[in-house]
């Protein structure tokens, strides 16, 4: 007789990462989402653009199960996230530097607690490497609320990382931060998802980011989404030079893309 865990790992097995069927949220009169569907398969990293208020934010609510759909489903690794989250909760994180950890506790301290929420059983060991590898060693034991931006976003992808989740969502994980420290949280992302075939969903306002590590970009607006490929295919179906001028001509309303047959010359 297979047990209930068995039927779990074999539903979600080969399940795409994630898989928005009709996804709807309504708060009142105003329509934060409306009705999307789309599928991001395992391994790839997938950019979620648009503007203030076009639904991005919704949208991850209810793909990390934190917002309940008004109709529609959102699933993880083959889980409805409304109505079954835990089944796959161990396997995702989430990072945003604009997510404050509690002030008063240390780095290693707040990671701790993340990693017994997680329930990582070799914490010790695991909060040791990511203190190597995001280069933590050097304030670990500092209170959170003394850190420098730089180093709260560093903290903050730890956090998002002690897991060593399979589905990564972040949202502005460069914000503030200069180039140089952001290209290494880049660099840091890339060789996550090359050693853990981790799929990443980003959602971001920096356009060069979004060009360097994106597989696919979803550009949504007023709760649609209105345009899907990679970001050569969305350069070459506008006519545009850089994805910050694609971003304009769709939130601005000032462009259609250009026919198939016109594009591919």
């Amino acid at each position: 007789m297979r047990t209930p865990g068995r039927k779990v790992r074999c539903r979600t097995m080969h399940a795409p990462a994630i898989e928005a069927k009709n996804l709807t949220k309504q708060y009142g009169e105003s329509l934060a989402v409306n009705g999307i569907s789309f599928v991001i398969e395992t391994g790839s990293i997938t950019g979620l653009l648009g503007g203030n208020g076009a639904g991005k934010t919704t949208t991850i609510g209810m793909i990390m199960g934190l917002v309940s759909p008004t109709a529609g489903r959102a699933l993880v690794f083959g889980a409805d996230m409304a109505r079954e989250p835990y089944r796959v909760l161990h396997r995702i994180n989430f990072e945003s530097p604009y997510v404050d950890l509690p002030h008063r506790l240390t780095v290693r301290q707040n990671l701790n607690v993340f990693a017994l929420l997680y329930g990582v059983a070799d914490r010790r060991d695991r909060i040791e490497r990511l203190a190597r590898e995001l280069e933590l060693r050097e304030f670990i034991d500092r209170p959170a609320g003394k850190l420098s931006a730089g180093q709260k976003t560093r903290v903050a992808l730890a956090k998002a990382l002690v897991n060593d989740p399979d589905l990564l969502v972040l949202d502005e994980p460069t914000a503030s931060l200069d180039p140089d420290t952001a290209d290494w949280i880049r660099g840091h992302l890339e060789r996550y998802r090359e050693r853990k075939n981790a799929t990443i969903l980003l959602a971001s306002h920096n356009m060069g980011e979004v060009e360097r590590l994106c597989d696919r970009v979803l550009m949504m607006k007023r709760g649609s989404i209105v345009d899907d490929g990679s970001p050569q295919q969305l350069l070459t179906r506008y006519g545009r030079q850089n994805l910050e001028e694609v971003f304009l001509d769709v939130a601005r309303d000032r462009r259609e893309p250009m026919p198939a047959k016109e594009a591919a010359k």
